[in-house]
């Protein structure tokens, strides 16, 4: 058995996809991922929060942005 795993970006490529596999006869499953999000880019973002919660952040002003960034 080969497993592999398709990305449809809407209803329409789904069917498609479901259509060319059931006309090769080809056995599939449809799951929902519940997970979408890349872990280790939710344990960043849930980083940044905490610190973000904890005060552990700097403000930078519109007009000094360039100055921050070094531009």
């Amino acid at each position: 058995m080969t497993t592999f795993t398709v990305y449809t970006d809407d209803k329409e490529q789904l069917k498609a996809v479901k259509a060319v596999l059931k006309a090769l006869k080809v056995k599939f499953e449809i799951s929902k991922d519940d997970k979408p999000y890349n872990p280790e880019y939710v344990a960043k973002i849930k980083e940044s929060k905490k610190q973000h919660d904890n005060g552990d952040y700097t403000t930078v002003k519109k007009e000094d942005l360039k100055n921050f960034l070094g531009l």
